[in-house]
């Protein structure tokens, strides 16, 4: 079998759907057995390889821009991807769209509707395209991945995809996060300036985070003498939540550490005395159970998957109330027992979720897709 991934978001995107693809090479290559897996992409700047793993097919694109291309699908539908790609037996997609195809069949990865969902919370013109598009692109798909059983029953009722091709394939964590060793936590204190005990939250600043509310039960949180640290890129409607976060009275004690590198992420999150992920739609959500690898109680909603995604391994709270989100967390910070039962609980439920099995189940679809 010859399957053809499309790593563009590898190539395009540090975090989301970039991070899943990359993430999902590295492991689909140790698992492809005799099938042949080829990895496509644009690198018209002349970058290089995608990938440095030894063995893996890379072929690009290097005598046209790729947003050109992309533009000329989204408005001409042409030209065919296998045109450009060569043939393959199964194409896989992981970023929702299924560009202009003539052979093939293909598998599109759907990481949530939360556009359809929650409209107002998407980018104008992202939204737009993602509305004219997606109803196309499961109706051609000949299976549709996506990374909870939650955003499984929201694409079938949603998008009114026949349940059989939609498959509910769970993202790795454990592979690449544990709690790092305490002086690699020092040293990142000192470097950041993260001298105060610290709350702590990670993920893109856009209003489907709902970081301002989490800037509401910080203050509310008068009895904790620390401080709340933001980590994450600037996303889709960021200047409102700035300056909220400016505008706070707790201000001088908030600190925004915009974009922060997996190879420091264990250590900012092991530094820190609770997590707290407010977030009001998720697909999957990576972020607390990162935070659980690395020995950090969780505090979060119960928005979208994360009852399905957290289980046990966290302390969920159902209402959007900054009273009862801030006594929530002061009781966890005030009892260590619970605490400590919080961390091994969490760690323990954590751990199940390996990339090894994410890129597993998803050799079964391209099998089962081919024939």
């Amino acid at each position: 079998m010859n399957v053809c991934l499309d790593i563009q978001p590898a190539v395009a995107q540090r975090a989301g759907v970039g991070r899943y693809t990359r993430a999902l090479v590295e492991h689909l290559g140790e698992s492809r057995g005799a099938d042949r897996l080829r990895l496509f992409y644009f690198d018209f700047r002349r970058r290089g390889l995608a990938f440095a793993t030894p063995g893996l097919d890379q072929q690009a694109i290097r005598w046209c821009p790729g947003r050109l291309i992309q533009k000329s699908w989204k408005t001409l539908h042409w030209p065919p991807f296998d045109w450009l790609a060569g043939r393959a037996d199964v194409y896989h997609f992981p970023n929702f769209i299924i560009p202009p195809l003539t052979s093939g069949r293909t598998v599109v990865t759907v990481h949530d509707v939360s556009f359809l969902r929650y409209p107002a919370m998407a980018e104008a013109k992202n939204l737009a395209y993602l509305k004219a598009s997606i109803a196309d692109t499961v109706r051609r798909a000949s299976a549709v991945i996506t990374v909870s059983r939650f955003s499984a029953r929201e694409i079938i009722e949603l998008l009114r995809v026949d349940p059989a091709k939609v498959f509910s394939i769970p993202l790795g964590a454990a592979d690449h996060m544990c709690p790092p060793d305490p002086e690699a936590v020092a040293r990142l204190r000192r470097e950041r300036g993260l001298t105060r005990p610290y709350l702590l939250t990670v993920g893109t600043l856009e209003p489907r985070k709902n970081t301002a509310f989490l800037a509401g039960v910080f203050e509310a949180m008068t009895a904790f003498d620390g401080d709340l640290v933001i980590a994450g890129m600037r996303g889709w409607k960021y200047e409102p939540i700035m300056e909220r976060l400016r505008a706070s009275p707790r201000a001088g004690s908030i600190h925004y550490l915009e974009y922060v590198d997996d190879n420091e992420l264990p250590a900012l999150y092991a530094g820190a005395e609770l997590f707290l992920f407010p977030s009001i739609y998720e697909g999957f959500g990576f972020p607390p159970l990162e935070a659980m690898l690395c020995g950090v109680p969780v505090l979060a909603s119960t928005a979208g998957s994360l009852p399905e995604v957290l289980g046990e391994g966290a302390r969920l709270v159902a209402e959007f109330d900054v009273e009862r989100w801030a006594g929530e967390a002061l009781r966890l910070l005030a009892d260590s027992a619970t605490r400590r039962e919080m961390i091994e609980k969490g760690r323990a439920w954590a751990q199940r979720y390996t990339w090894r099995e994410t890129a597993r189940q998803t050799w079964a679809i391209y099998r089962k897709v081919a024939g």
